[in-house]
């Protein structure tokens, strides 16, 4: 707990010095809020622009901000100096990963409130980003990790965070990709969301996050020891 504690408090510190990051965190509450009050279009469907942008910002800002801090901490050589002093992996991933998770839940509040979303489908509403957030956060783990540098993790992170974000929007559109997309955990919180006011999730739905979330865990911890940076 400590470890995590101090990991913690030291990305507190790197993310002030990192706009790359921090960006992540605020450019699509800003989108949300101002396309929810600055845009009006007759006949849309209520709360479109926040079940839209919430699903974008569960998979982009998690995933990029992830592998982003990893990466460079991988490329500066600190992940590796904090594996050699018996930081455990994952008291590492509980430090940054519980860091990553609060800025993205301040910047899901912000977002549901500024849309007035009632406090009883609220609940319910973070409850289902929330278990996102958590999928989204190992996997930008995991990028992070196989990335040699910073550069390589943005050339990696961008195609996944584009397959997981953007497929629930192509769904709508197109029934091929439709049957494609409900095998991953977006498009089951997407449809989870499809009527705001009452969140649900169906069996099958939590049946297929539950196996993208085991896949993606397991994904992460095999890339963790290929990468040598194991002490166990």
């Amino acid at each position: 707990m400590r470890e995590a504690t101090a990991i913690f408090r030291k990305q507190v510190l790197d993310t002030r010095k990192n706009r790359a990051v921090l960006i992540q965190f605020i450019m699509f509450p800003i989108m949300t809020i101002v396309m929810s009050n600055a845009v009006k279009v007759d006949d849309i469907p209520e709360f479109f622009y926040l079940k839209l942008f919430s699903i974008m910002y569960m998979a982009m800002a998690p995933i990029v901000s992830m592998s982003a801090i990893i990466s460079e901490e991988k490329e500066k050589g600190t992940l590796r100096a904090l594996m050699m002093s018996n930081v455990r992996p994952a008291s590492y991933l509980a430090g940054v990963g519980v860091y990553d998770f609060q800025c993205c839940l301040i910047g899901t509040m912000l977002m549901s409130k500024s849309c007035g979303l009632d406090d009883g489908p609220w609940w319910k509403y973070l409850c289902v980003i929330m278990l996102g957030l958590v999928i989204s956060i190992i996997l930008g783990a995991a990028v992070g990790v196989m990335a040699k540098d910073q550069m390589a993790a943005t050339s990696l992170a961008v195609p996944v965070m584009c397959l997981f974000s953007f497929l629930p929007m192509m769904a709508q559109f197109n029934d091929t990709i439709a049957k494609v997309a409900k095998y991953f955990y977006t498009q089951q919180l997407y449809l989870a969301l499809s009527d705001i006011n009452n969140v649900k999730i169906g069996t099958e739905g939590l049946i297929i996050i539950a196996v993208n979330a085991v896949v993606i865990l397991g994904f992460f911890v095999l890339a963790f020891r290929k990468e040598g940076l194991s002490n166990e």
